[in-house]
């Protein structure tokens, strides 16, 4: 078995209202790196309207990953305005490539500086943090990873001080992109608010009341009537041309960028066709895509710290920040939030045929990061 065999050997949990049950997290193995990328000065590239690209440079380093292991399932988490995950000590050649192949196209195509890095999880464990890794399954066809410990938050900390970096391909490498897409229009909320939040231990937090306020957060956000998931049941609605049209042209390898447009727009012309008329294509049927779409979707998520994007009532929102803005007074945790009025979707579909397409659910209005901000501002 390949050494990244041991990502797939874990458990798949099926309830989010379990992910704080320390017997569901999984040591990483000895050996394995984790990988940091996110955006610098993201703030201002939100400030320019440019999130969707923001979102856009933070899924491309899943997809180059992914691509570069020629698909080999490995643990990642989307953040926003950047991602982390974690490889094999064999793969390590090709996800560096891949980081910086990627770091590279971020400025080239997209006008963002992206900072990239290699961690190893020995030097992690020497500072006195651990990697531990679940997967959660929200529906029967992907698993996304859980990650606790603090090993992460310690990884991205040494990044942005310049540690552990992985410097940028020469000018006009390009990673493999494949699969890479945004083709879904924003969702705009149908409670009131799209909320992105953001909820991390305080400095000297007691784990146990960290657990249970994070158990109360998910219960509410969960149970609640007031608050769903920002993807409807019918699916995020597909327009043509698709408002990611320029950013999937830029992601294509090969050829200047007017023909890669022109590509672009005739295969999405095809696929809005196909979708808007329910029409099954060999292996593919729309109606089931959109399905697989709305299950798969990636809203909630916990990387040493709970990020949730959800549609909610403002008074649920009220709720929830009277409760954080209670546990920060308390030295049980520290949250940033921020509300919108509409959710986006950048999506990962190696092939269309499969059911294991991934969809990234942010806000629309910096959601992640914005919320990062505010809770970096409170701090000081």
């Amino acid at each position: 078995m390949h050494p990244s065999g041991f990502y797939a050997a874990v458990p798949v949990f099926r309830r989010f209202d379990r992910l704080m049950d320390p017997a569901l997290y999984v040591p990483l193995p000895e050996g394995w790196l984790l990988g940091v990328a996110d955006i610098v000065e993201s703030t201002r590239a939100i400030a320019e309207q440019r999130y969707k690209a923001v979102n856009m440079a933070g899924a491309a380093v899943i997809a180059a990953v992914t691509n570069a292991l020629a698909g080999r399932d490995f643990p990642f988490v989307f953040g926003g305005d950047g991602a982390s995950f974690a490889v094999a000590p064999e793969d390590t050649d090709l996800a560096r490539e891949a980081l910086a192949a990627t770091a590279t196209w971020v400025r080239e195509e997209l006008g963002l500086v992206m900072r990239v890095a290699l961690v190893p999880i020995d030097r992690v464990r020497d500072a006195g943090r651990d990697v531990r890794v679940a997967r959660f399954g929200p529906s029967p066809h992907v698993a996304y990873a859980m990650f606790s410990g603090g090993g992460l938050g310690w990884a991205e900390a040494a990044m942005k001080r310049g540690k552990f970096a992985v410097a940028p391909a020469p000018p006009g490498v390009q990673p493999d992109l494949s699969g890479l897409s945004c083709r879904f229009s924003e969702i705009p909320a149908t409670r009131g608010v799209i909320l992105s939040v953001l909820i991390v231990p305080g400095p000297d937090a007691d784990p146990v009341a960290f657990r249970k306020l994070i158990e109360q957060v998910v219960t509410l956000a969960e149970r609640s009537p007031d608050a769903g998931r920002p993807v409807p049941a019918e699916g995020p609605t597909l327009r043509w041309p698709p408002a990611g049209l320029d950013y999937e042209a830029r992601a294509r390898r090969g050829g200047m960028l007017p023909l890669k447009r022109l590509v672009v727009l005739a295969r999405t012309l095809w696929v809005y066709l196909v979708m808007r008329f329910g029409i099954p294509v060999g292996g593919f049927t729309p109606r089931v895509y959109i399905g697989q779409a709305v299950a798969n979707s990636d809203f909630r998520k916990f990387d040493d710290g709970l990020k949730l994007t959800l549609d909610c009532t403002p008074e649920l929102a009220d709720r929830l920040e009277a409760l954080l803005e209670r546990a920060e007074r308390d030295g049980i945790a520290r949250y940033g939030l921020h509300r919108q009025l509409a959710a986006i979707v950048t999506c990962f579909v190696p092939s269309a045929a499969r059911d294991d397409h991934v969809h990234f659910i942010d806000g629309a209005d910096g959601g992640f990061a914005q919320a990062a901000q505010r809770l970096k501002a409170k701090a000081g």
